[in-house]
């Protein structure tokens, strides 16, 4: 997959199909948009992914904003679909003020060589927002290129949108937030050395540190799936700060993997959340952390 991330890099050959959005969660409604690019790679078009970077959100209200995937996450998600060209589209105090007519003309047409462009309805783009579903139609009949427009794709009679996902997560609604993206949402990274109690105390997890920005769901345990290569292991994991053993305040991901005995230090897993059990807590002793621990693991098993 070719990803693009300056402005200068823009200079496309062939004929593609691009799907616009912000992408972040890659939830049903996404998918919906990427199979409508990915279906015309059987024309010959690449499949192309307009995105901005940093997400319109963070720009605009300009402090950092947790997001359901990580910049490297939605490069693999993308990657993993199938995706030919992922455009990470620089947004910045100049490339916002674009006039929406020129983005389409200049950036999507004539750059990047769009012969058919998905959107939502609510799509915007270009100078205050002016650039919606109304001009690229026009445009489209003007520049000869190819236009679907889809609706917001419900379930349960409401609209799956990348806020409704974080709400779920937040409220650790992990089965929801499942439903609403149509995968598991997971955490992912090179397993790092901690403390290495639960070697100690007979439990031995691998830990992760979760990337800066990632959206977390409350502090606590989880039953998980592990991918470790490829193959899959169920796991319990805690989401937290370890309060009984640990005074850093430094937030970690810890799992234990089921029927797992190997030397994963330095390599990259993931950790695909399934339902939260209980949440983080605080034990007057190890001892008592270590029975705990140990019923987790029989009652998540």
């Amino acid at each position: 997959m070719k990803i693009i991330t300056r402005l200068d890099e823009l200079n496309i050959s062939e004929k593609t199909a691009i799907a616009i959005g912000k992408f972040d969660g890659i939830h049903l409604g996404h998918k919906k948009l990427l199979k409508l690019i990915l279906d015309q790679k059987q024309d010959g078009l690449k499949a192309t992914v307009f995105t901005f970077e940093p997400s319109p959100e963070e720009f605009f209200v300009g402090h950092p904003v947790k997001q359901l995937f990580t910049r490297n996450e939605k490069r693999k998600a993308f990657e993993a679909m199938g995706i030919d060209i992922l455009v990470e589209f620089p947004l910045n105090v100049q490339t916002a003020a674009t006039p929406p007519e020129d983005f389409v003309k200049n950036i999507l047409v004539e750059d990047l060589k769009a012969d058919y462009i998905a959107a939502g309805c609510d799509v915007s783009f270009g100078d205050k927002g002016r650039g919606d579903q109304h001009l690229l139609k026009s445009m489209s009949r003007e520049l000869g290129f190819e236009l679907c427009l889809i609706d917001k794709v419900m379930l349960d009679g409401e609209e799956v949108s990348s806020t409704r996902v974080r709400n779920q997560v937040a409220d650790g609604n992990i089965p929801m937030a499942k439903r609403l993206l149509g995968s598991d949402y997971s955490i992912s990274g090179i397993v790092e050395h901690g403390n290495h109690l639960g070697s100690t105390i007979g439990v031995p997890t691998v830990n992760v540190l979760p990337p800066v920005g990632k959206l977390l769901p409350p502090f606590g345990v989880y039953s998980s799936i592990v991918v470790v290569g490829d193959r899959t292991f169920k796991g319990m994991t805690n989401i937290g700060r370890k309060p009984t053993v640990s005074s850093n305040n430094q937030v970690g991901v810890e799992t234990y993997i089921y029927d797992f005995d190997e030397d994963v230090y330095g390599k990259f897993i993931e950790v695909k959340l399934c339902e939260f059990k209980r949440p983080e807590m605080k034990f007057e002793s190890v001892e008592k952390l270590k029975a705990q621990m140990k019923k987790d693991i029989e009652d998540i098993r």
